[in-house]
């Protein structure tokens, strides 16, 4: 129940500020609605204002907004009954783009306000800028810095987190910093030199960044213990906090995940920390299967637990506005990224999810809390503003393009070109949703029940 409520709830938010866009900026160019859905098939609820007739429908699989005069009587289409000073096709290009576009822009505009609002409230989560494991002989352990330092600026620049950390290293561009920190309670000064190195990114591919060659100083501090699972099984406790895996200390969460993915059905001893004790367990981690960053399938261990809640930073409204903004921003290029690599074949059409993967995600999320919840909410909603700009006929993207044709050519394409377009635009839509549900069917193995 919670899976299919989530989704209702997403799927409708989305669609909801998707076409309220359309609408709003439609009304603001003098272009008259005359309905406007939510869902589609049979009408379940209808109301009629002074203009425009509202409607929500049984599929909440989309939505529209159908303008008068969508069509040019002049083309052949519509009625020539219509009032031209609200015609949509009579309103000059500009304005036509804007109207359409306002659909996914939307859509990026509520990402950004989820992110924006979350922070204002919750905060946004951070890491202490306190060093972990250092390399060596990397710049940070040339310069004489320990793990448990903790920076507290560069240049003279106050730093409060991690990212503020990386923020000012990648912006050195290799140049000598002034690093202020504070190790026994002392603040001491000294002179670092990043190096460039390579580092791979969700998909994979290497890019060169600025480093110090140090790692956060996090604890791997254990929040949720999964009922069933390894570490239920032997014991470990909410609070626990690991501090090695086979002898080998961990100082992040992230260092200790990774050794336990790596020993997938292999016993394995956790040293943690409780109540001022040191206790060894030992235990082995579950092995699942899982999608890797190029989307092959990998083999990784767990064993059933979640990080205690990490800390949270609450901003004003222009810091969080302006971190909201950004974090969408970066959402935008990683998933225009994963579309490219798609259309290229470079990630395999497996990797290809629908409405059924949607609906279990979501589901996943509630489950973990409303903060959850409204991050996915975000992501999503950047999803569906990048898919609805692809110059497919049908979408809003195809829509633009032929808008872009026109201002080019100095007058639209004919009406029965872009009929036919939109007919292979709705063939293509189609097969590709067909498609994302047989993927969403195998993932959950849904062809067992006819075996």
């Amino acid at each position: 129940m919670t899976t299919v409520l989530s989704f209702v709830v997403v799927i409708g938010i989305l669609i909801l500020v998707h076409e309220l866009g359309h609408f709003l900026v439609a009304r603001w160019m003098g272009v008259g609605v005359e309905r406007f859905s939510i869902g589609f098939g049979p009408v379940l609820l209808r109301w009629r204002g002074k203009e425009t007739e509202y409607c929500l429908s049984a599929i909440p699989m989309g939505g529209y907004v159908k303008m008068m005069g969508e069509e040019s009587p002049l083309e052949g289409g519509g009625t020539a009954t219509v009032d031209p000073a609200k015609s949509f096709s009579l309103k000059p290009l500009a304005a036509r783009f804007l109207i359409v576009f306002a659909g996914p822009g939307m859509n990026f505009v509520l990402a950004a306000a989820i992110f924006a609002v979350v922070f204002m409230i919750v905060g946004r989560p951070v890491l202490p800028s306190t060093l972990g494991r250092i390399k060596a002989d990397g710049p940070a352990a040339q310069a004489g810095l320990r793990t448990g330092d903790r920076v507290t600026a560069v240049d003279g620049v106050p730093v409060t987190d991690w990212d503020d950390l990386l923020g000012a290293i990648q912006a050195s561009g290799g140049e000598t910093r002034q690093i202020a920190f504070s190790r026994d309670g002392r603040e001491q000064r000294v002179a670092l030199t990043p190096a460039r190195t390579k580092v791979r990114d969700v998909f994979g591919d290497e890019r060169e960044v600025w480093d110090i060659g140090a790692g956060p100083f996090a604890p791997a501090r254990i929040g949720e213990i999964q009922p069933g699972y390894p570490a239920a099984k032997v014991g470990l406790r909410g609070g626990d906090v690991v501090v090695a895996v086979d002898g080998n200390a961990v100082l992040s969460w992230d260092e200790m995940a990774e050794a336990i993915h790596k020993r997938a059905g292999k016993p394995m001893e956790l040293t943690i920390e409780r109540a001022g004790r040191s206790l060894t367990v030992s235990v082995v981690p579950q092995a699942f299967k899982e999608r890797g960053p190029s989307g092959q399938e990998i083999e990784i261990g767990r064993i059933g637990i979640g990080p205690a809640a990490v800390s949270y930073l609450r901003l004003n409204p222009i810091q969080a506005v302006w971190h909201g903004s950004a974090r969408t921003w970066d959402i935008t290029v990683l998933t225009a990224r994963g579309l490219w690599k798609l259309v290229t074949r470079q990630l395999p059409a497996s990797t290809i999810g629908g409405p059924i993967q949607i609906a279990v995600v979501a589901g996943e999320q509630a489950k973990q809390g409303l903060l959850s919840l409204a991050f996915f909410t975000a992501v999503i909603s950047v999803n569906l503003a990048l898919l609805n700009l692809l110059p497919v006929p049908i979408l809003d993207g195809g829509h633009l393009f032929f808008f872009v044709i026109e201002g080019i050519l100095g007058r639209p394409l004919s009406l029965r070109k872009r009929e036919v377009a939109q007919q292979v635009g709705l063939f293509l839509l189609v097969l590709l949703m067909v498609f994302a549900v047989y993927n969403d069917l195998t993932r959950i193995d849904f062809l067992r029940f006819f075996r």
